[in-house]
């Protein structure tokens, strides 16, 4: 048999399931009950020619792989390693968000007036309120957000607990909290960082808050004529939508002004994390002009997130130049900026240096085993309920 991968499988309907792969003919080989060490090892001693082994940095892949193949190279799977990455941006990007806020807060600086405007028109007699875009942590009404409000309370109960000396498991004890809840308020370092995704979610209005907003500053306060305008513009939202969003900024009664008022610079919205992330782990040759022009405007107003792009940028370039001796150096400079959550993946890829090193020299990858990944859910979801690993090993070992 030539050599072979390994690569983790979904759950099945009774247990956790792990797939041997033959890479020469790109089929599967076996289905293996468990997802833990000893199972994996197991089916590698009876295997010995195997020769490559390709997986996810689970740590129990690593382990079993070491103990039932000690003969095979381990490799990380490449696209593992970059979404590793892209959660380690997350979360800097989630804890910075607020210099993003304040950079786009401010308006950008008016055109000077040519000699035209400057002999014209007189100031109009009915002035607006400036629009200031919703942050997030109101609703509708203007009260505060459950979740938002949820958030704060939980990350300062245990902040407090943690000060008293408790640990984590009594303070899941005293709160009543799932553990992994528990550790994330725990480790955050901040409290936007746990907020940024609760205030920053995507809705199907954001692409057309730029001309509300511009429709607004000019006086037009009529929800269902903005509401027509988006529809003509292709927005598949209900008035509603609309309406919801400028509720807190609509005066009860306010009368329609006769003549537009001077149209004043207005704050932009600030991009969404999700966003930002993207726009940093996207190759630069492939931006486009507008993401590109304020991905250096966020560079320029935090530190922290230009650091993050210019090492998000050298990990790309090792990841395609396979040049892996150039790992140890990456590592090196991450840890010298203070990137909490990138140091955190620096301790990972230390722990399993090895075969990340290979990942990033050689051309294996996991890539093969992805199509069955998603054939294997299918069967397993197809057996829900009425079918044990015997039968999932039998669809995934003899179906088409």
């Amino acid at each position: 048999m030539p050599a072979a991968s390994a690569a983790v499988l979904a759950r099945s309907a009774a247990s956790a399931a792990a797939l041997a792969f033959e890479v020469a003919p790109r089929r599967p080989l076996d289905v293996r009950p468990g997802r833990d060490a000893a199972p994996l090892a197991a089916w590698l001693r009876g295997h010995p020619q195997v020769e490559i082994i390709c997986r996810n940095r689970a740590g129990a892949y690593a382990e079993g792989a070491r103990a039932g193949a000690p003969q095979a190279m381990q490799i990380a799977d490449g696209w593992h390693l970059w979404r590793n990455l892209a959660e380690a941006v997350e979360k800097t990007v989630g804890a910075h968000h607020g210099c993003i806020r304040a950079a786009f807060a401010i308006p950008p600086v008016p055109k000077e007036p040519v000699l035209g405007d400057l002999v014209t028109k007189e100031p109009p007699t009915v002035e607006t309120a400036p629009f200031v875009p919703p942050d997030g942590t109101l609703d509708s009404l203007g009260r505060p957000r459950r979740l938002v409000t949820r958030t704060i309370e939980r990350y300062e109960a245990v902040q407090q607990r943690l000060t008293e000396g408790k640990t984590l498991a009594a303070i899941r004890r005293e709160l009543r909290l799932d553990h992994s809840t528990v550790r994330r308020f725990a480790r955050a370092r901040s409290l936007d960082e746990l907020l940024v995704k609760a205030t920053n979610r995507e809705t199907i209005l954001d692409e057309y808050k730029t001309y509300l907003h511009q429709r607004w500053t000019a006086g037009c306060h009529d929800i269902p004529q903005l509401h027509r305008e988006l529809r003509e513009q292709g927005f598949t939202g209900d008035v509603q939508c609309v309406r919801r969003y400028f509720r807190p900024f609509k005066e009860p009664h306010s009368p329609r002004p006769k003549q537009p008022p001077v149209v004043a610079p207005e704050p932009r919205p600030a991009p969404k994390p999700r966003r930002v992330v993207r726009r940093i782990m996207t190759n630069p040759a492939h931006l486009t002009e507008t993401d590109a022009t304020e991905l250096k405007e966020i560079r320029a107003a935090c530190p922290e997130l230009d650091a993050v792009a210019r090492h998000v940028r050298d990990f790309a370039d090792m990841m395609r130049d396979l040049r892996g001796e150039l790992l140890a150096s990456w590592m090196e400079r991450v840890l010298a900026d203070d990137l909490p959550a990138l140091h955190s993946l620096v301790n990972g890829l230390r722990r399993d240096h090895d075969a990340v090193t290979a990942a990033l020299t050689t051309s294996w990858s996991s890539g093969q085993v992805e199509g069955h990944v998603t054939r294997v859910k299918l069967l397993k979801r197809m057996g829900f309920g009425r079918a044990n690993l015997d039968l999932l090993r039998q669809r995934v070992l003899h179906s088409p």
